[in-house]
């Protein structure tokens, strides 16, 4: 059971996983690449979706995505597109499960061309973590410039689903920007913790 620590941040409510995750994972500087590929599965599911359903469905996602590994995944023909759409346990759309395919292939390119893909998507924040300091929820932007620019970017290299709203939620979840408001105590310590570059 976590802590809740959602004093600040209310977008969690009274949800324990996602409380879990707003405690753990959101806004914590991610670099691990495999990791970054899941978060980007994720928030291509959730668009027009809330952040609460794909949450609830996460262990299905990982288990019906080869635990989120790009160089399995561009391996899924039509027969494993037609098994993901009898899946109950994940969102069953068609586009993005073409999508994720599709964007598995791009990001092993992307892996090919700059080493790792962490290189390649820190850079629209010139490697470094953006501290916003909101004191309430509704000052919390959809985008933002730099999100705009990852999305015009990913867009031009045959990504799918990476509108510039998506990106921006990517951003927050992979640490990229600290939304966290600054009455939560989150918004201090993710400052204070960096995942491990693998």
């Amino acid at each position: 059971m976590c802590a809740k620590t959602t004093q600040g941040c209310t977008w969690p409510g009274d949800d324990e996983l996602m409380n879990q995750y707003h405690d753990e994972e959101w806004g914590t500087p991610l670099h691990d690449d495999q990791k970054i590929f899941e978060f980007m599965v994720l928030d291509a599911f959730q668009a027009g979706l809330s952040w609460k359903t794909v949450l609830h469905k996460r262990k299905n996602f990982e288990k019906a995505f080869a635990g989120f590994k790009p160089s399995v995944i561009v391996l899924f023909d039509e027969k494993k597109v037609e098994t993901l759409m009898q899946d109950a346990g994940i969102i069953r759309n068609r586009l993005k499960i073409l999508a994720t395919i599709t964007n598995a292939q791009r990001f092993l390119e992307v892996q090919k061309e700059f080493g790792t893909f962490d290189k390649y998507i820190w850079q629209f924040v010139q490697h470094k973590p953006i501290t916003n300091k909101w004191k309430e929820s509704k000052e919390i932007p959809a985008k933002s410039t730099e999100s705009d620019a990852m999305s015009k970017e990913l867009q031009k290299r045959g990504f799918k689903f990476v509108g510039s709203t998506i990106c921006y939620a990517f951003m927050q979840a992979a640490g990229m920007v600290n939304d966290h408001l600054i009455a939560c105590p989150r918004h201090v310590a993710v400052q204070q913790k960096v995942q491990v570059r693998k």
